[in-house]
């Protein structure tokens, strides 16, 4: 074990017994009667909005590009608007929204090109359905954001927080400790 690696092997072990009798994470309960039975309707002007909010890049899988979609808001909106509530509604994501064209993309710089292990799969959905997976993703996010559900430390799927966001709360707590022997708060 190198140098560093048993440096930081050492802290760590340092954290595990110094926070060895630390009680219990803790989450918030539901109120009572709170419940998230069926999803909210979203109407006309959700769907033109989010429609307009769209990068303008588009995907092989759509049939129209994002700068012609955009154009033809106003005379589409209603139909999507009555697709989306009732998708829904019914508790089902049309299938045609599943299907993805897929490419490959060279896992990182310098890996063999000719080796079929250096590829990762992208998979590239139709704008459509990405627009009703984020209606559909947004009203379980608020339920728990406004019933106070999430932990307070919880990076993913949440606005302004990232797998960076997380990284860097373990690195600014690991170097408090070694900076100044002061034990991270963990809440």
């Amino acid at each position: 074990m190198d140098e560093f690696s048993r440096f930081f092997s050492d802290k760590v072990n340092t954290v595990r017994s110094n926070t060895a009798g630390a009680p219990d994470a803790h989450f918030s309960q539901a109120q009572i009667g709170a419940l998230l039975a069926s999803f909210e309707s979203v109407n006309v002007d959700d769907v033109v909005s989010a429609i307009m909010h769209l990068p303008d890049k588009s995907s092989v899988a759509d049939a129209l590009t994002v700068s012609v979609l955009k154009l033809v808001t106003d005379e589409i909106a209603s139909f999507l608007t009555e697709l989306f509530n009732r998708s829904m509604s019914a508790g089902q994501f049309p299938s045609i929204f599943k299907e993805a064209f897929i490419t490959t993309a060279v896992k990182k710089p310098g890996l063999d090109v000719t080796d079929v292990q250096s590829y990762r799969p992208i998979s590239s959905l139709s704008v459509v359905s990405k627009l009703l997976e984020r209606f559909v993703v947004r009203q379980p996010h608020e339920y728990l954001q406004h019933r106070n559900l999430l932990p307070p430390l919880q990076s993913g799927f949440r606005p302004n927080n990232s797998t960076e966001t997380a990284v860097l709360r373990v690195l600014s707590d690991l170097l408090e400790t070694v900076d100044g022997g002061v034990m991270p708060s963990f809440s």
